[in-house]
């Protein structure tokens, strides 16, 4: 697999979108990033999990998914190794970021990724005296 796959395959998904982020691009559904090619040149596709998904991914198949180094990878970010990937298997990852990421659309109340308008809040008058 190679970032042509991945990026096939993530605008597959109903809803994903192409976008960029600080130059690189990045896949979207309901405007929020499910997966990146932002270290392509190194060879990997990133796709944005939970820790616990990321633990579970990791452990089955350390040779295709690295966490990403620092606090994002802490969070979940992971790498995928493009050449060590099929085509089910970067799709099933790539279907669990992007689901996750409209289950976290969801609870957010986003809808199609804009956040609601609240109304203005009136501001107190100061008193006369």
């Amino acid at each position: 697999m190679d970032a042509n796959d991945f990026r096939r395959i993530a605008l597959s998904l109903e809803g994903a979108e192409e976008g960029s982020h600080m130059g690189q691009a990045d896949f979207r559904v309901g405007g929020r990033i499910f997966a990146t090619l932002a270290a392509q040149a190194q060879g990997y596709g990133n796709l944005m999990l939970t820790p616990e998904q990321q633990a579970a991914f990791v452990e089955e198949l350390p040779e295709v998914f690295v966490p990403i180094a620092g606090g994002w990878g802490r969070n979940g970010a992971t790498h995928v190794r493009l050449a060590a990937a099929n085509e089910d298997l970067l799709a099933g990852a790539l279907r669990v970021a992007w689901k996750l990421r409209l289950e976290k659309n969801a609870k957010s109340g986003r809808k199609n990724g804009i956040r609601r308008k609240r109304k203005p809040v009136a501001k107190a008058r100061p008193r006369k005296r």
